[in-house]
């Protein structure tokens, strides 16, 4: 099994910026894409942007220029820096990472618990 923790959310004036991780924790098991997900009040889940184990990067078009995803694979975390925040970004956010079981071959997803988002003045 693997746990993903998440943390750095809070409430952020417009404008402002948080930066959240996630840090995957187990044994025998590497891991490939990390993404981050967010899900507002009555909306569809999202994926906001993603990131392979080789380091490429994808974001949705309403996140461009304001947000940065990054990983650091010594420590199996991931890191959505978040810049110019605004109303709209207020959303529970997930983070998401694709996990091989070194010792079985199996591969599942992993979700986290998720962080509170509001941006609110």
């Amino acid at each position: 099994q693997v746990q993903l923790v998440e943390s750095g959310g809070g409430l952020v004036q417009p404008g402002g910026s948080l930066r959240l991780s996630c840090a995957a924790s187990g044994s025998d098991f590497s891991i490939g894409a990390m993404n981050w997900y967010r899900q507002a009040p009555g909306k569809q889940r999202e994926l906001v942007a993603s990131i392979t184990s080789g380091f490429s990067t994808n974001y949705v078009d309403s996140v461009k220029g304001r947000f940065t995803i990054s990983r650091d694979n010594a420590k199996n975390a991931v890191y959505l820096q978040m810049n110019s925040l605004k109303p709209q970004d207020t959303a529970v956010y997930y983070c998401n990472a694709d996990v091989l079981h070194v010792g079985t071959l199996m591969r599942r997803t992993y979700w986290g618990q998720g962080t509170q988002v509001t941006v609110s003045s």
